[in-house]
Formats: C-alpha cells, structure tokens, sequence
C-alpha cells in the first residue's frame, strides 16, 4: 500500500524539507495577515445615514454572544488541533503541512476579502443609532439630515462595518474546511451508505451556521451581512481545499496531491532502477508511472488505481 511505502515520511524525517518546498505559500499567508491588520486599522467608508434612515437601525445594543477572541479558537485552533491529531494515527506528514496550510489560507484570504468590503461599503449597523447617539438624544444636519454623531468615535468606527460580517465568513472558512478534510479522511462518499458519516462532516458547518445566525440575534449585523460572509467564507474554503486535496468523493480524496506526487516520484525512481539493473527486462506496469509523470494521467499513480494492483500482480509473478 502507498501509506506503508511512504510511512517514513514524517514530521521529523521531511518537515523542513516539505516546509522550504512551500516557503513561498507562508510569505504570502505572514503578507496576507499583515494586509489585514492594516484593513482594521484604517478608517471604513461613512455612508451617508440620514434622520429617515434611523427607523431601521434603532435596535439595542447588545454584548457579542459569540465573543470575537472565540471566533479564532473555534474557525482556527479547533481545526489544527484535530488535522494534528489525524496526524498522529497517520503519520503523514504532506496531509498535515497541506492541510494546516489550506485551513490558514482559507481564513486569512477570507478575512482579507471581508475587511477590504467592510471598509469599502461602509453599511451601519442595526445599532447604529445607538452608537451614534449614546445619550438617545439625536442630532441631524438641518439642510442634509445627516447624522451628526456625538458617540465614542472607535464605537462608531465598528458601527460603519456591518457588511459583510465578520464572524461568519471566518467561522465558515474555517469550519468548511474541517468539514471538507474529514469527508475525505472517512470517505464519506465511499458507497456504503453510512449515513452517519454525513452528521460527523456536516458537524462544524452547523457551528458555523449557529455562530452566523448569533450574529443576527445580537442586532450586530443585518440577515443579508451574515448571508454574504457565509457565502463568502464557504466559497473561500472549498477553492483553498481543493488546491491541496482532491474531491472527498474521488477514489483517492483521502490524501492530499503532494503525497501522490512524492509517491509517483518514488515509483518512478523504482522503476528506473529496475531497467537499469543487469539482465532485468522492465516491466509493462513500471511504464505506466513514467506516463503518469509527464502529466497524462496525474492519478494513475495512487493507491487506488489499477496501476498498483498490475505492480502487485507482476512482483507475485517475478517471484
């Protein structure tokens, strides 16, 4: 099997060597959390809030339900931790690198997706009345009706950032992607009609969802806000996973490409030392690796093609 040839290829044995192979992806992901940083920092877009406006965001304010340190622990730590401990079973070392980078580019694409838009469209709050009139007293612009705020400016700050929110565009990155990687480690889709399978992958997506809809109930986003950033964050997810890991339901969706691609190589070097061994005739199945290698067919490689069984049957054969 190809989890038993590549069974030395752990964290200690290849994790710098995979790690330098990927330095750029990590550039880029340290250049998309500072370019987010810089996004929270700035001065989102003042759209214009009028006196006949205030009907619609004059809900209470209220605390987060979902607190926004939690958000990271939940859409982020939880998912490492759980990549990490498939690890330790596994011992495969390309499926936690790729999946623990997947799951970063996810969230931090995401949230820079999310805070670029929030500072663009600059939508109000449903609390915005109170943010912008702490007292409830109301001021307005005689000739414009516009609101003339008198509340705590970083308060205000926040009440400009409603679309699209926030909390639920990260927890469905995050949580969307878990629900991606386990459909392929327990091969939800392998025929068998174990529907249970279905309630563990679709799991961290409920959470998402409760998270989003948190959102709503505390009066800090409207219903179109959280539908955005799950949306957002879902789309997200899926592209990020699926440039590390095939489809859950693909035959071979249960690793990520990086480990057929080493496997590949391995087979190939084994075949090349085969035909250069002394009065060896290479063998017919040892071809179909090197074609797999010049881009023909990528997946003819894995464990689950026939391939392997033709390298099998011809070694009982040799014996």
């Amino acid at each position: 099997m190809p989890e038993i040839q590549l069974g030395a290829h752990n964290l200690r044995s290849h994790g710098a060597k995979v790690l330098k192979f990927h330095k750029h992806d990590w550039i880029i992901l340290v250049l998309l959390a500072i370019i987010d940083i810089i996004l929270n920092v700035i001065e989102p877009y003042h759209r214009f809030v009028g006196e006949y406006m205030m009907t619609d965001l004059r809900y209470p304010m209220k605390s987060n339900t979902v607190p926004f340190w939690a958000v990271p622990l939940i859409a982020v730590v939880l998912p490492i931790f759980i990549i990490i401990s498939i690890y330790f079973k596994k011992r495969n070392v390309y499926d936690l690198h790729n999946a623990i980078l997947g799951l970063l580019f996810s969230v931090l694409i995401t949230a820079v997706l999310t805070d670029a838009i929030k500072d663009a469209v600059g939508r109000p709050r449903p609390d915005f009345f109170w943010r912008c009139f702490p007292d409830g007293i109301p001021r307005y612009d005689n000739f414009t009706t516009s609101v003339i705020c008198h509340g705590e400016k970083s308060v205000i700050k926040e009440g400009h950032k409603s679309f699209p929110s926030g909390h639920s565009s990260w927890s469905f990155a995050g949580l969307s992607f878990l629900s991606w990687y386990l459909a392929g480690k327990i091969r939800v889709f392998d025929k068998r009609g174990h529907a249970a399978k279905l309630c563990v992958v679709l799991l961290p997506v409920l959470c998402a969802a409760l998270i989003a809809i948190s959102r709503v109930d505390d009066y800090w986003h409207h219903w179109q806000d959280v539908f955005a950033g799950g949306s957002l964050g879902l789309v997200v997810s899926s592209v990020c996973y699926l440039q590390f890991f095939p489809p859950p339901y693909d035959a071979d969706g249960w690793g990520p490409h990086a480990y057929f691609r080493v496997l590949a190589e391995a087979l190939n070097t084994a075949a090349s030392t085969t035909t250069n061994a002394p009065n060896m005739t290479r063998p017919a199945e040892m071809h179909t690796v090197h074609i797999a290698l010049d881009g023909q067919n990528p997946y003819a490689s894995r464990d689950s093609s026939p391939m392997f069984n033709g390298i099998e049957a011809g070694a009982a054969r040799r014996q």
